[in-house]
Protein backbone atom coordinates (compact mmCIF):
# COMPACT_ATOMS: atom_id res chain seq x y z
CA UNK A 1 0.00 0.00 0.00
CA UNK A 2 2.89 2.70 1.13
CA UNK A 3 4.73 1.82 -2.05
CA UNK A 4 1.99 3.50 -3.89
CA UNK A 5 0.36 5.60 -1.62
CA UNK A 6 4.11 7.62 -0.76
CA UNK A 7 4.97 8.45 -4.56
CA UNK A 8 1.26 9.58 -4.88
CA UNK A 9 1.95 12.04 -2.02
CA UNK A 10 5.23 13.32 -3.17
CA UNK A 11 3.74 14.37 -6.53
CA UNK A 12 2.59 17.20 -4.83
CA UNK A 13 5.65 18.67 -4.23
CA UNK A 14 6.63 17.46 -7.80
CA UNK A 15 3.62 19.79 -9.27
CA UNK A 16 4.66 22.99 -7.07
CA UNK A 17 8.41 23.34 -8.20
CA UNK A 18 8.56 22.06 -11.90
CA UNK A 19 8.38 24.81 -14.51
CA UNK A 20 5.77 26.29 -16.53
CA UNK A 21 7.72 24.13 -19.68
CA UNK A 22 7.57 20.75 -17.33
CA UNK A 23 4.54 20.94 -15.38
CA UNK A 24 2.47 19.05 -17.70
CA UNK A 25 4.98 16.76 -18.60
CA UNK A 26 5.89 16.30 -15.20
CA UNK A 27 2.18 15.45 -13.81
CA UNK A 28 1.90 12.81 -16.54
CA UNK A 29 5.33 10.78 -16.28
CA UNK A 30 4.79 10.70 -12.66
CA UNK A 31 1.35 9.63 -12.08
CA UNK A 32 1.80 6.90 -15.14
CA UNK A 33 5.11 5.62 -12.71
CA UNK A 34 2.32 5.95 -9.77
CA UNK A 35 -0.26 3.86 -12.42
CA UNK A 36 2.29 0.93 -13.36
CA UNK A 37 3.81 0.34 -9.47
CA UNK A 38 -0.23 -0.10 -8.79
CA UNK A 39 -0.81 -3.16 -11.41
CA UNK A 40 1.86 -5.19 -9.00
CA UNK A 41 -1.24 -4.88 -6.36
CA UNK A 42 -3.20 -7.31 -8.93
CA UNK A 43 -0.56 -10.58 -8.36
CA UNK A 44 -2.06 -11.78 -5.31
CA UNK A 45 0.04 -14.24 -3.32
CA UNK A 46 -1.68 -13.96 0.58
CA UNK A 47 -3.32 -16.62 1.71
CA UNK A 48 -4.93 -15.08 4.85
CA UNK A 49 -7.41 -12.56 2.40
CA UNK A 50 -5.83 -9.01 3.64
CA UNK A 51 -2.32 -8.08 3.13
CA UNK A 52 -1.31 -5.68 5.43
CA UNK A 53 1.09 -2.70 5.37
CA UNK A 54 0.43 -1.32 8.89
CA UNK A 55 -2.58 -1.41 11.15
CA UNK A 56 -4.75 0.87 9.25
CA UNK A 57 -4.23 0.09 5.36
CA UNK A 58 -4.32 -3.31 3.47
CA UNK A 59 -5.31 -4.73 0.37
CA UNK A 60 -7.88 -7.72 -0.04
CA UNK A 61 -9.24 -8.98 -3.45
CA UNK A 62 -12.30 -7.19 -3.24
CA UNK A 63 -10.38 -3.53 -2.86
CA UNK A 64 -7.87 -4.28 -5.11
CA UNK A 65 -9.00 -3.78 -8.98
CA UNK A 66 -10.61 -0.39 -7.26
CA UNK A 67 -7.19 0.81 -6.10
CA UNK A 68 -5.66 0.05 -9.30
CA UNK A 69 -9.07 1.64 -10.97
CA UNK A 70 -8.24 4.56 -8.77
CA UNK A 71 -4.65 4.80 -9.56
CA UNK A 72 -5.30 4.35 -13.60
CA UNK A 73 -6.93 7.38 -13.72
CA UNK A 74 -5.09 9.83 -12.46
CA UNK A 75 -3.12 10.02 -15.77
CA UNK A 76 -6.03 10.19 -17.66
CA UNK A 77 -7.64 12.81 -15.95
CA UNK A 78 -4.14 14.65 -16.51
CA UNK A 79 -4.06 13.89 -20.50
CA UNK A 80 -7.59 14.80 -20.87
CA UNK A 81 -7.51 18.25 -19.03
CA UNK A 82 -4.60 19.74 -21.13
CA UNK A 83 -5.99 21.60 -23.60
CA UNK A 84 -8.62 23.12 -21.69
CA UNK A 85 -6.13 24.29 -18.79
CA UNK A 86 -3.28 25.43 -20.92
CA UNK A 87 -4.86 29.18 -20.90
CA UNK A 88 -4.92 29.45 -17.19
CA UNK A 89 -2.84 31.19 -14.92
CA UNK A 90 0.28 28.68 -14.22
CA UNK A 91 -0.55 28.40 -10.82
CA UNK A 92 -4.60 27.94 -11.30
CA UNK A 93 -2.86 24.40 -13.47
CA UNK A 94 -0.92 23.83 -10.27
CA UNK A 95 -3.89 24.00 -8.45
CA UNK A 96 -5.91 22.01 -10.63
CA UNK A 97 -3.42 18.72 -10.77
CA UNK A 98 -2.97 19.71 -6.70
CA UNK A 99 -6.50 18.83 -6.38
CA UNK A 100 -6.70 15.51 -8.39
CA UNK A 101 -3.79 14.47 -7.01
CA UNK A 102 -5.22 14.79 -3.16
CA UNK A 103 -8.40 13.10 -4.90
CA UNK A 104 -6.21 10.52 -5.56
CA UNK A 105 -4.81 10.26 -1.97
CA UNK A 106 -7.85 10.21 -0.42
CA UNK A 107 -9.36 7.03 -3.05
CA UNK A 108 -6.56 5.11 -2.16
CA UNK A 109 -7.19 5.59 1.52
CA UNK A 110 -10.76 5.47 1.59
CA UNK A 111 -10.48 1.76 -0.75
CA UNK A 112 -7.54 0.91 1.47
CA UNK A 113 -9.07 1.47 5.03
CA UNK A 114 -9.20 -1.51 7.37
CA UNK A 115 -10.89 1.02 10.52
CA UNK A 116 -14.93 2.06 9.19
CA UNK A 117 -14.46 5.30 10.41
CA UNK A 118 -11.40 6.18 8.28
CA UNK A 119 -13.03 4.92 5.24
CA UNK A 120 -16.23 6.69 6.59
CA UNK A 121 -13.84 10.26 7.13
CA UNK A 122 -12.24 9.36 2.98
CA UNK A 123 -15.36 8.89 1.92
CA UNK A 124 -16.47 12.08 3.20
CA UNK A 125 -12.89 14.00 2.78
CA UNK A 126 -13.42 13.00 -1.34
CA UNK A 127 -16.59 15.83 -1.28
CA UNK A 128 -14.12 18.77 -0.80
CA UNK A 129 -11.85 18.55 -3.94
CA UNK A 130 -14.28 17.24 -5.98
CA UNK A 131 -16.99 20.12 -5.15
CA UNK A 132 -13.89 22.73 -6.19
CA UNK A 133 -13.04 21.19 -9.37
CA UNK A 134 -16.99 21.12 -10.36
CA UNK A 135 -17.59 25.11 -9.01
CA UNK A 136 -13.88 26.58 -9.90
CA UNK A 137 -13.13 24.71 -13.33
CA UNK A 138 -16.71 23.86 -14.71
CA UNK A 139 -18.14 24.99 -17.58
CA UNK A 140 -21.58 27.28 -17.21
CA UNK A 141 -23.25 29.62 -14.49
CA UNK A 142 -25.28 26.34 -13.27
CA UNK A 143 -21.96 24.71 -11.70
CA UNK A 144 -23.13 26.58 -8.25
CA UNK A 145 -26.52 25.05 -8.25
CA UNK A 146 -24.82 21.52 -9.51
CA UNK A 147 -22.31 21.70 -6.95
CA UNK A 148 -24.77 22.85 -3.95
CA UNK A 149 -27.00 19.41 -4.82
CA UNK A 150 -23.78 17.12 -4.71
CA UNK A 151 -23.06 18.16 -1.34
CA UNK A 152 -26.28 18.27 0.32
CA UNK A 153 -27.20 15.02 -1.14
CA UNK A 154 -24.07 13.40 -0.16
CA UNK A 155 -23.93 15.18 3.01
CA UNK A 156 -27.46 14.51 3.72
CA UNK A 157 -26.87 10.26 3.17
CA UNK A 158 -23.65 10.45 5.56
CA UNK A 159 -25.03 11.82 8.43
CA UNK A 160 -27.35 8.66 9.39
CA UNK A 161 -24.28 6.52 8.55
CA UNK A 162 -22.25 8.20 10.89
CA UNK A 163 -24.52 7.73 13.61
CA UNK A 164 -24.78 4.40 12.63
CA UNK A 165 -20.91 3.51 12.50
CA UNK A 166 -20.97 5.20 16.88
CA UNK A 167 -23.82 3.10 17.52
CA UNK A 168 -21.82 -0.15 16.11
CA UNK A 169 -18.66 0.73 18.29
CA UNK A 170 -20.84 1.04 20.91
CA UNK A 171 -22.29 -2.38 20.76
CA UNK A 172 -19.37 -4.78 19.28
CA UNK A 173 -16.50 -2.74 20.52
CA UNK A 174 -14.62 -2.54 17.22
CA UNK A 175 -14.98 -0.93 13.45
CA UNK A 176 -12.18 -3.06 12.26
CA UNK A 177 -13.19 -4.60 9.03
CA UNK A 178 -10.90 -7.15 9.86
CA UNK A 179 -12.92 -8.86 13.05
CA UNK A 180 -16.11 -8.38 11.00
CA UNK A 181 -16.70 -11.76 10.69
CA UNK A 182 -16.08 -12.49 14.94
CA UNK A 183 -17.91 -9.01 15.94
CA UNK A 184 -21.65 -9.19 13.93
CA UNK A 185 -24.00 -7.06 16.01
CA UNK A 186 -27.20 -9.50 17.05
CA UNK A 187 -30.20 -7.68 14.89
CA UNK A 188 -33.50 -8.41 15.57
CA UNK A 189 -36.62 -7.25 14.24
CA UNK A 190 -37.13 -4.13 16.51
CA UNK A 191 -37.78 -0.65 14.61
CA UNK A 192 -34.75 1.03 16.08
CA UNK A 193 -32.36 -1.75 14.44
CA UNK A 194 -34.39 -1.69 11.23
CA UNK A 195 -33.68 2.43 11.10
CA UNK A 196 -30.25 1.18 11.67
CA UNK A 197 -30.01 -1.32 9.05
CA UNK A 198 -31.39 1.25 6.75
CA UNK A 199 -28.53 4.26 7.95
CA UNK A 200 -25.65 1.83 7.24
CA UNK A 201 -27.07 1.88 3.64
CA UNK A 202 -28.50 4.71 2.87
CA UNK A 203 -24.97 6.45 2.38
CA UNK A 204 -23.78 4.43 -0.29
CA UNK A 205 -26.59 4.33 -1.95
CA UNK A 206 -26.98 8.28 -2.52
CA UNK A 207 -23.46 7.91 -3.56
CA UNK A 208 -23.80 5.35 -6.10
CA UNK A 209 -26.98 6.90 -6.88
CA UNK A 210 -30.01 4.97 -6.47
CA UNK A 211 -32.82 6.14 -8.76
CA UNK A 212 -34.68 8.50 -6.43
CA UNK A 213 -31.78 9.91 -4.93
CA UNK A 214 -30.00 10.43 -8.55
CA UNK A 215 -30.74 14.17 -9.17
CA UNK A 216 -27.59 15.17 -7.93
CA UNK A 217 -25.33 13.46 -10.31
CA UNK A 218 -26.25 14.51 -13.74
CA UNK A 219 -26.33 18.19 -12.54
CA UNK A 220 -22.70 17.43 -11.43
CA UNK A 221 -21.69 15.60 -14.60
CA UNK A 222 -22.88 17.92 -17.20
CA UNK A 223 -21.34 21.20 -14.98
CA UNK A 224 -17.88 19.68 -14.19
CA UNK A 225 -14.83 19.77 -16.73
CA UNK A 226 -13.86 16.50 -18.40
CA UNK A 227 -11.52 15.51 -15.21
CA UNK A 228 -14.11 15.89 -12.79
CA UNK A 229 -16.93 13.58 -15.09
CA UNK A 230 -14.11 11.34 -15.26
CA UNK A 231 -13.29 10.39 -11.56
CA UNK A 232 -17.48 11.13 -11.01
CA UNK A 233 -18.06 8.34 -13.26
CA UNK A 234 -14.83 5.62 -12.98
CA UNK A 235 -14.77 6.37 -9.25
CA UNK A 236 -16.42 8.06 -6.96
CA UNK A 237 -19.85 6.32 -7.48
CA UNK A 238 -17.45 2.99 -7.00
CA UNK A 239 -17.19 3.98 -3.52
CA UNK A 240 -20.66 3.11 -2.97
CA UNK A 241 -20.75 -0.45 -4.22
CA UNK A 242 -18.02 -0.74 -1.97
CA UNK A 243 -18.77 0.51 1.23
CA UNK A 244 -22.38 -1.43 0.48
CA UNK A 245 -20.05 -4.80 -0.14
CA UNK A 246 -18.38 -4.16 3.46
CA UNK A 247 -21.02 -3.31 4.96
CA UNK A 248 -23.75 -6.19 3.98
CA UNK A 249 -21.52 -8.85 5.72
CA UNK A 250 -22.76 -7.15 9.18
CA UNK A 251 -26.42 -6.48 8.29
CA UNK A 252 -27.84 -10.19 8.14
CA UNK A 253 -30.36 -11.27 9.22
CA UNK A 254 -32.10 -7.89 8.61
CA UNK A 255 -31.19 -7.80 4.83
CA UNK A 256 -33.36 -10.81 4.29
CA UNK A 257 -36.84 -8.63 4.77
CA UNK A 258 -35.75 -5.10 4.12
CA UNK A 259 -33.78 -5.49 0.80
CA UNK A 260 -36.93 -5.68 -1.21
CA UNK A 261 -38.22 -1.58 -1.59
CA UNK A 262 -34.43 -1.78 -2.79
CA UNK A 263 -33.79 -3.92 -5.30
CA UNK A 264 -36.77 -3.25 -6.67
CA UNK A 265 -36.22 0.63 -6.72
CA UNK A 266 -32.32 -0.10 -8.51
CA UNK A 267 -34.52 -2.28 -11.17
CA UNK A 268 -37.47 0.30 -12.32
CA UNK A 269 -34.73 2.77 -12.20
CA UNK A 270 -32.72 0.77 -14.72
CA UNK A 271 -36.16 1.00 -16.61
CA UNK A 272 -36.70 4.60 -15.76
CA UNK A 273 -33.04 6.04 -16.65
CA UNK A 274 -33.25 4.30 -20.13
CA UNK A 275 -36.34 5.87 -20.91
CA UNK A 276 -34.91 9.52 -20.06
CA UNK A 277 -31.68 8.48 -21.93
CA UNK A 278 -33.49 8.11 -24.91
CA UNK A 279 -34.86 11.78 -24.67
CA UNK A 280 -32.23 13.45 -24.06
CA UNK A 281 -30.13 15.93 -26.38
CA UNK A 282 -27.12 16.66 -24.14
CA UNK A 283 -24.54 14.38 -24.99
CA UNK A 284 -23.23 14.82 -21.38
CA UNK A 285 -26.32 14.50 -19.62
CA UNK A 286 -27.19 11.03 -21.71
CA UNK A 287 -24.12 9.20 -20.15
CA UNK A 288 -24.82 10.35 -16.83
CA UNK A 289 -28.40 9.23 -16.64
CA UNK A 290 -26.95 5.94 -18.35
CA UNK A 291 -24.28 5.91 -15.33
CA UNK A 292 -27.63 5.95 -12.94
CA UNK A 293 -28.91 2.57 -14.77
CA UNK A 294 -25.71 0.65 -14.61
CA UNK A 295 -24.92 1.33 -10.89
CA UNK A 296 -28.35 0.38 -10.27
CA UNK A 297 -28.11 -2.85 -11.78
CA UNK A 298 -25.08 -3.14 -9.83
CA UNK A 299 -26.43 -2.25 -6.16
CA UNK A 300 -29.42 -4.94 -7.17
CA UNK A 301 -26.93 -7.22 -7.66
CA UNK A 302 -24.93 -6.65 -3.99
CA UNK A 303 -28.41 -6.78 -2.33
CA UNK A 304 -28.96 -10.09 -3.20
CA UNK A 305 -26.07 -10.79 -0.81
CA UNK A 306 -24.95 -13.81 -3.26
CA UNK A 307 -21.44 -15.01 -4.16
CA UNK A 308 -22.45 -14.32 -7.86
CA UNK A 309 -24.39 -11.16 -7.36
CA UNK A 310 -21.17 -9.83 -5.31
CA UNK A 311 -18.64 -11.39 -8.29
CA UNK A 312 -21.10 -9.49 -11.12
CA UNK A 313 -21.22 -6.22 -9.50
CA UNK A 314 -17.38 -6.18 -9.02
CA UNK A 315 -16.52 -6.94 -12.26
CA UNK A 316 -19.48 -4.48 -13.88
CA UNK A 317 -18.18 -1.67 -11.56
CA UNK A 318 -14.66 -2.01 -13.44
CA UNK A 319 -16.02 -2.73 -16.76
CA UNK A 320 -18.30 0.63 -16.27
CA UNK A 321 -15.99 2.83 -14.56
CA UNK A 322 -13.61 2.15 -17.51
CA UNK A 323 -16.69 2.48 -20.11
CA UNK A 324 -17.99 5.42 -18.81
CA UNK A 325 -14.79 7.54 -18.31
CA UNK A 326 -14.18 6.80 -21.73
CA UNK A 327 -17.37 8.19 -23.36
CA UNK A 328 -16.80 11.61 -21.03
CA UNK A 329 -13.55 11.84 -22.76
CA UNK A 330 -14.81 11.67 -26.22
CA UNK A 331 -17.98 14.19 -25.21
CA UNK A 332 -14.96 16.62 -24.22
CA UNK A 333 -13.18 15.52 -27.52
CA UNK A 334 -16.20 16.23 -29.35
CA UNK A 335 -17.26 19.68 -27.33
CA UNK A 336 -13.73 21.00 -28.00
CA UNK A 337 -14.14 20.98 -31.74
CA UNK A 338 -17.84 21.80 -32.02
CA UNK A 339 -18.18 24.12 -29.16
CA UNK A 340 -22.02 22.22 -28.42
CA UNK A 341 -23.16 18.91 -26.40
CA UNK A 342 -25.98 19.07 -28.33
CA UNK A 343 -26.11 16.10 -30.60
CA UNK A 344 -28.20 17.39 -33.28
CA UNK A 345 -25.53 20.48 -33.19
CA UNK A 346 -23.06 18.07 -32.92
CA UNK A 347 -23.60 15.20 -35.18
CA UNK A 348 -21.93 13.57 -38.41
CA UNK A 349 -18.47 13.82 -36.94
CA UNK A 350 -17.70 10.46 -38.78
CA UNK A 351 -16.55 12.13 -42.26
CA UNK A 352 -14.18 14.78 -40.44
CA UNK A 353 -12.90 11.78 -37.83
CA UNK A 354 -13.30 8.85 -39.21
CA UNK A 355 -10.78 7.09 -36.70
CA UNK A 356 -12.65 8.84 -33.49
CA UNK A 357 -15.74 7.17 -34.80
CA UNK A 358 -14.24 3.74 -34.52
CA UNK A 359 -13.42 4.62 -30.59
CA UNK A 360 -16.50 5.84 -30.07
CA UNK A 361 -18.24 2.40 -31.86
CA UNK A 362 -15.81 0.63 -29.35
CA UNK A 363 -16.78 2.72 -26.16
CA UNK A 364 -21.01 2.39 -26.99
CA UNK A 365 -20.97 -1.42 -27.65
CA UNK A 366 -19.15 -1.83 -24.06
CA UNK A 367 -21.82 0.70 -23.05
CA UNK A 368 -24.58 -1.85 -24.27
CA UNK A 369 -22.28 -4.97 -23.08
CA UNK A 370 -21.71 -6.33 -26.03
CA UNK A 371 -19.72 -10.01 -25.49
CA UNK A 372 -17.04 -10.81 -24.59
CA UNK A 373 -16.49 -7.49 -23.34
CA UNK A 374 -16.17 -7.87 -19.15
CA UNK A 375 -19.84 -5.26 -19.18
CA UNK A 376 -21.50 -8.56 -20.15
CA UNK A 377 -19.86 -10.92 -17.80
CA UNK A 378 -21.07 -8.69 -14.87
CA UNK A 379 -24.73 -8.20 -16.23
CA UNK A 380 -24.97 -12.26 -16.88
CA UNK A 381 -23.92 -12.89 -13.54
CA UNK A 382 -26.30 -10.14 -11.70
CA UNK A 383 -29.13 -11.16 -14.18
CA UNK A 384 -28.92 -14.51 -12.85
CA UNK A 385 -28.52 -14.16 -9.46
CA UNK A 386 -32.22 -11.59 -9.85
CA UNK A 387 -33.47 -14.40 -11.52
CA UNK A 388 -32.88 -16.85 -8.78
CA UNK A 389 -33.91 -14.72 -6.68
CA UNK A 390 -37.25 -13.71 -8.22
CA UNK A 391 -37.83 -15.20 -11.90
CA UNK A 392 -39.94 -11.76 -12.14
CA UNK A 393 -37.26 -10.35 -12.17
CA UNK A 394 -35.87 -11.16 -15.76
CA UNK A 395 -39.04 -8.95 -16.87
CA UNK A 396 -37.03 -5.65 -15.73
CA UNK A 397 -33.58 -6.58 -16.32
CA UNK A 398 -34.54 -7.59 -20.09
CA UNK A 399 -36.21 -4.50 -20.88
CA UNK A 400 -33.49 -2.47 -19.06
CA UNK A 401 -30.81 -4.07 -21.23
CA UNK A 402 -33.32 -3.65 -24.84
CA UNK A 403 -33.70 0.14 -24.09
CA UNK A 404 -29.76 -0.02 -22.58
CA UNK A 405 -29.08 -1.08 -26.36
CA UNK A 406 -31.46 1.52 -28.25
CA UNK A 407 -29.86 4.72 -26.16
CA UNK A 408 -26.36 3.63 -26.71
CA UNK A 409 -26.89 3.39 -30.79
CA UNK A 410 -28.91 6.19 -30.19
CA UNK A 411 -26.15 8.08 -28.94
CA UNK A 412 -23.76 7.19 -31.80
CA UNK A 413 -25.96 7.29 -34.40
CA UNK A 414 -26.93 10.89 -33.67
CA UNK A 415 -23.35 11.85 -32.85
CA UNK A 416 -21.81 10.51 -35.48
CA UNK A 417 -23.54 9.27 -38.40
CA UNK A 418 -25.25 12.10 -41.08
CA UNK A 419 -24.33 15.21 -42.91
CA UNK A 420 -21.91 17.24 -41.06
CA UNK A 421 -23.89 20.96 -39.95
CA UNK A 422 -23.00 23.34 -42.50
CA UNK A 423 -22.24 25.72 -38.96
CA UNK A 424 -19.45 23.58 -38.05
CA UNK A 425 -16.43 24.72 -40.18
CA UNK A 426 -12.64 23.67 -40.07
CA UNK A 427 -12.57 20.75 -37.13
CA UNK A 428 -9.16 19.97 -36.05
CA UNK A 429 -7.92 16.37 -36.31
CA UNK A 430 -7.75 14.47 -33.16
CA UNK A 431 -4.19 14.61 -31.50
CA UNK A 432 -1.93 11.72 -30.95
CA UNK A 433 -2.73 12.78 -26.92
CA UNK A 434 -6.72 11.96 -27.45
CA UNK A 435 -5.93 8.86 -29.10
CA UNK A 436 -3.83 7.31 -26.30
CA UNK A 437 -6.33 8.65 -23.74
CA UNK A 438 -9.34 6.74 -25.39
CA UNK A 439 -7.01 3.78 -25.79
CA UNK A 440 -5.43 3.71 -22.46
CA UNK A 441 -9.08 3.48 -21.39
CA UNK A 442 -10.56 1.12 -24.15
CA UNK A 443 -7.40 -1.58 -24.54
CA UNK A 444 -7.59 -2.59 -20.74
CA UNK A 445 -11.26 -3.29 -20.77
CA UNK A 446 -10.22 -5.56 -23.96
CA UNK A 447 -7.55 -7.27 -21.93
CA UNK A 448 -9.65 -8.11 -19.05
CA UNK A 449 -11.63 -10.61 -21.55
CA UNK A 450 -8.67 -12.54 -21.81
CA UNK A 451 -8.13 -12.49 -18.31
CA UNK A 452 -11.06 -11.93 -15.71
CA UNK A 453 -9.64 -13.16 -12.52
CA UNK A 454 -7.85 -10.58 -11.99
CA UNK A 455 -11.56 -8.51 -10.68
CA UNK A 456 -13.44 -11.44 -9.87
CA UNK A 457 -10.82 -13.95 -8.40
CA UNK A 458 -11.71 -12.89 -5.02
CA UNK A 459 -14.66 -14.97 -4.80
CA UNK A 460 -13.30 -18.18 -5.45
Amino acid sequence: MLKVLIPTIMLLPAIWLSTHKWLWTTATMNSFLVAFTSLVWLKWDSETGWANSNAFLATDPLSTPLLVLTCWLLPLMILASQNHMHQEPINRQRLFITLLIILQILLIMAFGATELILFYIMFEATLIPTLIIITRWGNQAERLSAGVYFLFYTLAGSLPLLVALVFMQHTTGTLSMLLFQYTKPILTATLGHKFWWASCLIAFLVKMPLYGVHLWLPKAHVEAPVAGSMVLAAVLLKLGGYGMMRMMTMLDPLSNQLAYPFIIMALWGIIMTGLVCLRQTDLKSLIAYSSVGHMGLVAAGILTQTVWGFTGAIILMIAHGLTSSALFCLANTSYERTHSRTMMLARGLQMALPLATAWWFIANLANLAMPPLPNLMGELMIITTLFDWSPWTIALTGLGTLITANYSLYMFLTSQRGPIPEHIMNISPYHTREHLLIALHLVPLLLLTLKPELIWGWCY
